[in-house]
């Protein structure tokens, strides 16, 4: 159990998520993500200096990678001082793994308080090639970086969506309960949506994205959320042969960034809205599952997490998962008991979509606010990652 690392009410931001090829497919996303963050902290009228330390999640290559840690920490501060970093690839999971090295490293008094920058383009991936110098005429070897990758895990053999049709035929799960599942997390989504995205607005922070190169346009909205019916899921063929997921049943690729502020109890307090709430990163938990068994990896993450904290899934006043599958959710509460329909409350990633590095952290941030207005208590987030791991975060709100 963690002690000493908070988070500032309202310390974080998440930009809307945008579809494949949309609106923010031609961005360099650690440049985007870093002015985006620096705008931020600008106008929350944060001392950029306060930072010692910078994490950026990313996980899809972009052009001066190499130095994309380094470059995006110049940037989130304008220069303001020489601010260290370090470059985190966990995959889906890989906003978690930011905010629970952040919060290690304040807990054993490396540094007082840094920034969570995580930050993807899954948009115009790299086409990347490598020498094979013992092919035959030297012909190269090339990897689509996004769709090679969703399609084969060089370990397991398999496409992601075999993983969940894996774990789906392990527990006799049917189409019928997909589709439910499915349903209800758009309905949950349009609930964000209400009084002009009243829930929304509480995080989400506009980039200013070039549509040309005169012509720039400040992105208030998610772009590529897919009207739902019960009527229209019905009539959608499986993805996998005998499968239960439609391609309604899955998240879909997608762009855009967040960014988390991680520190002290104290200096948390100076930055908060409102100094009367605190966030509190309690536990974390990790876990591997079988081979080709992605969506069942959440489960012994939230385990582990939620009895390092000395608690369980009951004691949770609200549960957010990453979803890239329906039956992730549906594995997790028949697993740990609870309601696959309470949980993932305002809508999650199989709806509004996966740029990768930072879905992790918007539906933590999600998770923070819901829990503020429901009065305090504990939250629990997890969710998989490619490579069949997973990775759980137990946080307590005090209002």
């Amino acid at each position: 159990m963690l002690t000493k690392a908070f988070i500032p009410y309202r310390g974080y931001y998440s930009t809307p998520f945008t579809r494949w090829q949309g609106i923010m497919a031609n961005e360099n996303s650690i440049k985007l993500g870093a002015t985006t963050a620096n705008r931020w902290i600008t106008e929350k009228n944060i001392d950029p200096t306060i930072f010692d330390y910078m994490y950026l999640g990313i996980t899809i290559a972009q052009h001066h990678l190499f130095y994309g840690h380094t470059w995006a920490a110049a940037m989130l501060v304008n220069g303001a001082k020489d601010l260290p970093a370090l470059m985190i690839n966990q995959a889906c999971t890989t906003s978690a793994t930011c905010v629970h090295l952040a919060a290690a490293n304040i807990e054993i008094g490396n540094y007082n308080t840094a920034f969570a920058l995580m930050t993807d383009r899954c948009s115009n991936g790299p086409h990347t090639i490598w020498p094979q110098p013992l092919g035959p005429g030297g012909e190269v070897e090339s990897e689509n970086w996004m769709m090679d990758n969703f399609n084969k895990d060089p370990w397991a053999g398999k496409k992601m969506i075999q993983t969940a049709e894996n774990v789906a035929k392990e527990i006799g799960a049917t189409r019928e309960e997909c589709d439910a599942v499915t349903l209800r997390r758009y309905e949950q989504y349009q609930d964000a949506l209400a009084n002009e995205r009243a829930f929304q607005k509480r995080y989400m922070f506009a980039p200013e994205v070039k549509i040309s190169k005169k012509k720039t346009v400040f992105v208030e909205q998610d772009e590529g959320v897919t009207p739902t019916t019960a009527e229209g899921l019905a009539r959608l063929r499986p993805v996998e042969p005998d499968g239960v997921h439609t391609f309604g049943a899955q998240t879909f690729p997608a762009d855009g960034n967040c960014g988390i502020i991680v520190t002290t109890k104290e200096r948390a307090a100076e930055l908060s809205v409102d100094p009367n709430v605190t966030i509190q990163i309690f536990s974390y938990g990790f876990s591997r599952a079988q081979k080709g068994y992605m969506a069942a990896a959440p489960v012994p993450a939230a385990e582990m997490a939620l009895n390092n904290a000395g608690l369980k899934i009951g004691d949770m006043a609200a549960i957010k998962t990453h979803q890239p599958f329906a039956i992730n959710d549906i594995y997790m509460s028949k697993k740990m008991g609870n309601d696959v329909f309470k949980m993932n409350n305002y809508g999650n990633s199989m709806i509004y979509g996966h740029p990768q590095g930072p879905t992790a952290g918007r539906l933590i941030i999600e998770l923070l606010e819901e829990v503020v207005m429901l009065g305090g208590g504990y939250g629990l987030w997890a969710g998989c990652a490619a490579g069949d791991t997973a990775a759980s975060i137990v946080f307590k709100v005090t209002v």
